[in-house]
């Protein structure tokens, strides 16, 4: 039967419906993720159906969430369950995450993928919106899709808890105050929860990709050093993931620049980051507002 938020919330609400243990040790890995529609979260969506994983797909737009998981059906033969929502609702994921749990049992990754960027600039009005729908899915969006998992994991004793944020948010980027200042927040509330689950045998894990072909860089128009083919930056993450790095940058080249611009005095900074490629205002989504989806 297929998935619905209704029925799902039956399933949350249900005293008596808990997390089931149904995997033999074997039987491969169970993967919960968000912003599965295209892009990066695509890419590690076929990652790992290719492995033979249980797959839990959460995104926005449901016809391309439909059409990628009949291809992983197709091709490899795994389980898929769908979820079409919006990671700004706190009650769709919760809903969603419930249900996995139910279905599959408690995960071994769950991956926080979901995110968009657009062009802002503080000091216009008309922006603002895109700063609050910027900071709606990239921040609270990551609290909502991981927050149902850290209690059923901690009480497993295992998991991986993975938060994709990004080199953008190393510094603040000019023309992108609300996609750097939302990534930088990602880093930091993943920072917390490593700590906080320090001893339970749950990692929390970061990956700050640099420039990865998506729809999210498609549109600019300026250079983007080191860009990798979203298939190559899906493995290398896995990679990251599998060895429960608390904190990996991919690609490697991009690390090394993320190191020197924390080190660059501000003036120094100023003055380079001035010169810097700015991503378009403008781009509307579905709601009005602007939207390009990793």
């Amino acid at each position: 039967m297929p998935w619905s938020p209704r029925r799902a919330r039956k399933v949350a609400s249900n005293p008596n419906a808990t997390a089931k243990e149904t995997r033999s040790p074997d039987s491969g890995l169970r993967v919960f993720l968000t912003g599965t529609s295209s892009g990066i979260g695509a890419a590690l969506a076929r990652h790992y159906a290719a492995k033979g994983a249980t797959l839990g797909l959460a995104a926005r737009r449901e016809t391309e969430l439909n059409r990628l998981a009949e291809e992983l059906r197709s091709r490899y033969g795994c389980r898929v369950h769908c979820y079409p929502l919006d990671v700004a609702s706190a009650v769709a994921l919760a809903a969603a995450a419930h249900h996995f749990l139910a279905q599959e049992g408690v995960p071994d990754i769950v991956i926080a993928n979901a995110g968009i960027s657009v062009g802002t600039l503080t000091e216009e009005a008309e922006d603002t919106a895109a700063f609050a729908r910027v900071f709606e899915v990239n921040v609270l969006g990551v609290v909502h899709t991981l927050s149902p998992f850290v209690a059923p994991m901690r009480e497993a004793g295992r998991g991986r808890l993975v938060g994709i944020a990004s080199v953008a948010g190393v510094r603040g980027l000019p023309g992108a105050a609300a996609y750097s200042a939302s990534k930088a927040a990602v880093v930091k509330l993943m920072e917390s929860l490593r700590v906080e689950l320090r001893g339970s045998g749950v990692k929390a894990i970061t990956v700050a990709p640099g420039y990865i072909e998506t729809p999210m860089t498609a549109v600019n128009d300026y250079p983007m050093p080191f860009i990798l083919p979203v298939d190559v930056a899906a493995r290398r993450i896995a990679r990251v993931i599998d060895c429960g790095r608390s904190y990996a940058v991919v690609p490697w080249q991009m690390a090394i620049a993320a190191r020197l611009m924390a080190l660059l005095p501000n003036w120094l900074y100023d003055r380079l980051a001035a010169k810097a490629g700015r991503k378009p205002r403008g781009l509307k989504d579905d709601k009005g507002v602007v939207i390009t989806e990793k």
